[in-house]
């Protein structure tokens, strides 16, 4: 089946790991009305350690792609993935605030590497033109892991209590490891089930690129700091602010605000997820139809990555006038639907910014960037669910957050005009 495709396998493995790590990750939003009572934990209090993961999130996030671009995915992954399994597992022992506190900060450093250890292994692995939708496809696991969390852990916790979900779900985990180390390997072409014909239109593809040759000796630094960095960060904070929020809140949303009873909830908090999938997925389609179509190829990723996020941000003002709870559902699932088909492309447009040797470390610091989002979100969220009148002004907010992201990729994700390195100069002056 995959014998002369077989990246399309390590893509279904990234795919999977998106699913277990979102479905771990998303486990404490689903069993947090179980939780809260039985720990005794106040809104602000549980809005604190829905943050606390992001810490260690954020940081691991830059520091995971720079140990990717060094020591390479395959390592990277199986030492993430194993960690965070047994983090989630052991949540399910904790007695108090103080122990969730500290098992779900860690749980935070082990999951950071997950997305730029991601995005470096498709440097190597597919040819530039699959991109936007292989990116879409292994992204769209994160999505199903959060809409079957709410169904899987919400009826586990039900029938079996919660602490018995977060050591089953954090058991699959290890399971996808052992496949991982068994089929992985960093290149395809030290691969030996990889055919010499995929080996050599992956370097063919990644071969074309529009970046200047001096560009490819520029250091990390100076990449890190240019106005297309930072503006792609704040992009991204932007799309994971909103993300993150639903991930950590929704449930909570949808039993207080809503009044759903928890069984209701366990099934209509998948529906946005759903909706998600179908975004990562398809908007990576259209991504990469409209990148082989345009000449200009930035521009193209640019567009795909700035309409969605404006959509969204005004579907989460519509839901404040929602008149009932199916229309309130249904504005949501649409923005995290244009929320998934942003990010998405926003990933692929660094491959368009930056050599493969720097796109781990990159994409690892604008992953840092907008993990300081989750930070912020579920805290502030909380807040205000306590102290601001609800969830209407949280949602105000993040439309805001969206507007600002649209306008600082509009405006700043340019090409690099980097000035020209020391012995660049020398010689063009010799000459």
């Amino acid at each position: 089946m995959f014998a002369k495709r077989y990246r399309f396998l390590i893509a279904f493995l990234l795919f999977i790991a998106g699913i277990i790590n979102y479905m771990d990750r998303a486990a404490l939003g689903v069993a947090a009305p179980f939780v809260k009572q039985d720990l005794n934990l106040s809104p602000a209090e549980l809005g604190v350690i829905f943050s606390t993961f992001f810490f260690g999130y954020a940081l691991f996030a830059f520091v995971g792609g720079q140990l990717a671009d060094r020591y390479g995915p395959r390592s990277v992954y199986s030492w993430a993935a194993a960690a965070w399994s047994v983090l989630c597992m052991l949540t399910g022992a904790v007695t108090g605030f103080a122990q969730m506190f500290a098992v779900r900060a860690l749980f935070g450093f082990a999951e950071g590497p997950m997305n730029s250890t991601t995005n470096r292994t498709l440097t190597t692995w597919f040819p530039r033109e699959e991109t936007a939708r292989t990116i879409g496809f292994t992204f769209s696991g994160q999505t199903v892991g959060s809409a079957i969390a709410a169904p899987v852990v919400g009826l586990l916790a039900i029938q079996y209590g919660w602490r018995v979900a977060f050591v089953a779900i954090g058991a699959v985990g290890l399971l996808w490891v052992v496949a991982w180390r068994l089929l992985m390997t960093d290149r395809p072409q030290d691969n030996p089930r990889v055919g010499t014909e995929e080996v050599a239109l992956i370097e063919r593809s990644r071969a074309v690129t529009h970046l200047a040759p001096s560009d490819h000796a520029r250091s990390l630094r100076e990449y890190l700091f240019l106005p297309s960095t930072l503006s792609l960060g704040l992009g991204m904070f932007a799309v994971n602010y909103t993300l993150y929020i639903f991930l950590s809140w929704l449930p909570s949303y949808l039993t207080d605000a809503l009044h759903m009873p928890v069984q209701q909830m366990a099934l209509v908090a998948s529906i946005p997820w759903a909706c998600g999938f179908v975004g990562y997925v398809g908007g990576g389609i259209v991504a990469d139809h409209l990148y082989k179509r345009m000449g200009d190829k930035l521009a193209a990723r640019k567009i795909t990555t700035i309409v969605p996020l404006a959509i969204a941000g005004v579907a989460l003002i519509a839901v404040n006038a929602a008149p009932n709870a199916a229309v309130a559902v249904a504005l949501i699932a649409l923005a995290v639907l244009m929320l998934t088909s942003s990010v998405q492309s926003c990933w692929a447009t660094i491959h368009e910014l930056v050599p493969e040797a720097r796109v781990g470390g990159v994409s690892g610091f604008i992953h840092l960037l907008s993990n300081i989002s989750g930070i912020i979100g579920p805290t502030a969220t909380g807040l205000a669910v306590q102290y601001l009148g609800g969830y209407a002004s949280a949602f105000v907010i993040a439309a805001l957050i969206a507007a600002a992201g649209v306008v600082a990729m509009a405006i700043f994700v340019r090409r690099p005009r980097l000035p020209e390195p020391a012995a660049s100069l020398d010689v063009a002056k010799a000459v």
